[in-house]
């Protein structure tokens, strides 16, 4: 599936994200919040993620959204706009704080992972239809949502239902599930989940975040609206589901730093590749590449690997794939992804 649209129409970019972005505060050692003395500033957020990874990638992207008039929407707004991404089309918000986070240096699927939000009553929750200009969100070849828009207003989540409403003339919608149990209290998650997924043109879904169900093909059965279902099936790979094709492809052996960021990172190299028009099993890949650089850093984002390098990575044969092994530094040492590659 290649996105189509006029990319050569004035103020028409690659990717629009949509949705809040916070200001993370990264332990400067392991252990619980209540015990961590010190914290390092960062930003996170999945589409501003996504639309920072693509913008450092060399797509032209935007990212909307809403931030408080304060001191950290002024680092959000100037740390992503640092990536290259658009931010004219965010808005401050006088009467709102820009959210916040803190979380502890473990593994999120960990159970001693800690996570913190000051992110309720933000300037993002208060997100509406009424809120984008209609023109700058249909403006790019791809528009990327993702399932936490959802869960921070009934405000936010009709929004939701209206970008992903089937209409003509809409750009290719792209929508990663990303299911936050702790961020939807007592609604019904996969209920609002589902349906918003059903509306999009390509969803990025997590086989563990997946409702339950036991495996990729009963995910497809779940939703088979979707022209293109990626489900991500942790260290062992992606499979996607693409008219009547499946395609499996396992991801490489990877030195984890932090399990932070790679979901956002794989949904920015998919959707780099499907700018692209590559084909699907080079679209895995690339996802792949893009999650291996997440995963090799300890925030949640890194320098992606030079398209040349990725591009050369993608190319390898099947047996040379399996044997790919990355650790931190891949994206920028070239030999050292060579030497992995000949390690038999």
């Amino acid at each position: 599936m290649t996105p189509t649209g006029p990319s050569d129409t004035p103020d028409v970019v690659d990717v629009v994200a949509l949705g809040e972005s916070m200001v993370t505060f990264l332990p400067t050692r392991p252990g619980r919040l209540a015990d961590v003395p010190s914290f390092e500033r960062g930003i996170g957020g999945a589409e501003s993620n996504v639309a920072c990874v693509l913008a450092a990638a060399g797509h032209s992207v935007r990212w909307i959204s809403r931030v408080g008039d304060d001191p950290f929407g002024d680092h959000l707004v100037e740390a992503i706009g640092g990536y290259g991404v658009d931010v004219a089309h965010v808005r401050r918000d006088p009467g709102r704080p820009t959210g916040i986070y803190f979380r502890t240096a473990g593994d999120r699927a960990g159970d001693e992972h800690e996570v913190a939000y000051y992110r309720a009553g933000s300037a993002a929750s208060a997100m509406s239809v009424t809120d984008p200009d209609p023109a700058a969100v249909r403006a790019g070849r791809v528009l990327h949502l993702s399932g936490i828009t959802a869960a921070l207003s009934g405000s936010c989540q009709d929004l939701m239902r209206e970008l992903t409403a089937r209409r003509p003339g809409r750009p290719l919608v792209s929508f990663d599930v990303n299911h936050r149990p702790g961020l939807w209290r007592d609604q019904d998650a996969p209920r609002v989940l589902r349906d918003l997924a059903r509306g999009a043109d390509l969803v990025f879904v997590g086989q563990d975040e997946a409702w339950g169900l036991p495996s990729a093909e009963a995910v497809r059965a779940a939703l088979p609206e979707p022209e293109v279902l990626v489900v991500k099936q942790g260290a062992a790979g992606a499979t996607v589901f693409e008219e009547r094709d499946v395609t499996f492809v396992p991801a490489p052996r990877v030195d984890v730093v932090a399990a932070v960021g790679a979901g956002d990172a794989f949904a920015a190299g998919f959707l780099s590749a499907t700018l692209r028009g590559l084909p699907v099993r080079d679209r895995l890949r690339h996802g792949h590449l893009m999650a291996a650089a997440a995963l090799t850093v300890p925030g949640d984002l890194a320098v992606p690997p030079a398209q040349e390098h990725a591009d050369r990575l993608v190319a390898l044969d099947d047996a040379a794939w399996g044997r790919l092994r990355l650790g931190p530094g891949w994206t920028e040492d070239v030999r050292r992804a060579d030497e992995e590659v000949r390690t038999p």
